[in-house]
């Protein structure tokens, strides 16, 4: 069979989970006997390329300049493009079966023209956040106060966005699920963003879990024993919703001489393009524990470059303060062997189990989190019981597995 990947974003440009997830799938499938063809088409706002054009980056992966005009409704900008260059490039390549890893910075309306143009294909969306549901950048966070949203109502929507009445929240939900009825299958990499769909109006027997796969890491040097497994690692983009002023809170709040025991390792990104307010907060919270010496704050990495920074930290710190729904830095931390410390919410609490391959504490709570860190700091054999709790997740291979079971091809 041919395959089409469609990505919102290619990971050349970008290193979110939703892209690598996507373009980890496409090299799966590529490497399958039972597939005569695979092939990328990724978004991008590359300015070299022209509203709507279809490029070759490299063989067999395909750059594709969209945008969203209108992300109220999720449309596109460039609508009549979508007829043309879309609609000829999937003639040209006629895919059996098209799997859809977003439809974010591209239009809902992609879905339509998929059916249109291939009227016999397989296509399954991949749904990897809350975007559908939620106008506030999927996250399910309540606008301006920032809590937890627990559900979806057309009421509680208007309340965050009051410039928008509730019948047009009501038409905005009616006018995505209407673009939904053009898949033969939904995909979800966590049962909680399941559910959460399941929820808002997909039919439960539609949705699948398919977790992201992962590589099977390879390390020459065998596990270095230590007396103590003190060594705390975060890994990711630092931004508001990632929680690393939670963490850094958790760290002012230990005794001094439990703080001083330990290292806090901080690998991220990204800082210096968030908000002067939460810089300045970064700031005032990481300047005494650097002088302290209980922080490190590493910088940003490279992919090929995680596995050896995770390797020399004990523990892996995922903190958000958001439903996160598969976060791809805890299928790392298993890859490399590593106990998780999580928020208690969301896919964080479903792929990490509390006394068995990690720890949970209370979302947004410094001070649960301190004693979580405390214990993990206190409790000897804790680590190796946890480490050896460990399964190594699904890799590529088994993940293009999963998804061409939906095919039934």
């Amino acid at each position: 069979m041919k395959i089409l990947v469609i990505a919102h974003a290619h990971p050349d440009f970008s290193v979110g989970g939703a892209e690598i997830a996507a373009y980890n799938l496409f090299k799966a499938l590529e490497r399958r006997d039972d597939v005569e063809k695979a092939t990328l088409l990724a978004r991008t706002d590359h300015p070299s390329l022209g509203p709507g054009t279809i490029s070759l980056r490299r063989p067999n992966e395909y750059l594709w300049r969209q945008d969203i005009g209108d992300w109220f409704r999720l449309r596109s900008a460039y609508q009549n493009t979508l007829y043309v260059s879309l609609r000829d490039f999937l003639r040209e390549k006629k895919p059996d079966v098209v799997f859809v890893h977003h439809y974010a910075n591209i239009g809902v309306e992609m879905l339509r023209e998929l059916r249109t143009a291939l009227p016999d294909a397989f296509i399954a969306l991949t749904l990897h956040e809350y975007i559908a549901i939620c106008l506030r950048n999927g996250q399910m966070v309540k606008n301006k106060t920032k809590r937890l949203c627990f559900r979806e109502s057309i009421e509680e929507c208007n309340i965050c966005f009051p410039e928008y009445a509730a019948t047009d929240f009501w038409l905005r939900k009616h006018y995505i699920q209407k673009h939904f009825e053009y898949v033969d299958a939904f995909v979800s990499p966590s049962e909680f963003l399941r559910q959460r769909y399941i929820d808002w109006g997909v039919p439960p027997e539609h949705i699948s879990v398919i977790e992201n796969g992962q590589p099977k890491f390879e390390f020459d040097e065998a596990e270095v024993p230590r007396a103590s497994r003190n060594r705390f690692g975060f890994f990711g983009q630092i931004t508001e919703y990632k929680g690393v002023e939670i963490l850094l809170q958790a760290m002012h709040k230990m005794r001094p001489e439990i703080r001083k025991s330990m290292v806090l390792e901080i690998h991220g990104a990204n800082l210096e393009f968030q908000g002067q307010w939460f810089q300045d907060l970064i700031e005032k919270l990481r300047t005494p524990l650097i002088a302290e010496g209980s922080l490190r704050w590493v910088g940003p990495y490279e992919p090929h470059e995680l596995p050896r920074r995770m390797r020399k930290v004990d523990w892996v710190v995922v903190p958000s303060i958001w439903w996160e729904n598969s976060p791809m830095v805890i299928q790392e931390a298993f890859c490399c062997r590593r106990p998780v410390i999580t928020a208690n919410i969301g896919g964080m609490a479903e792929k990490v189990k509390h006394g068995v391959d990690g720890l949970h504490f209370e979302a947004r709570s410094p001070l649960d989190l301190s004693d979580i860190m405390t214990q993990a700091l206190t409790n000897k054999g804790l680590w190796g019981q946890l480490q050896n709790g460990i399964r190594h997740p699904p890799t590529y291979a088994d993940c293009a597995a999963s998804y061409l079971s939906l095919t039934h091809i």
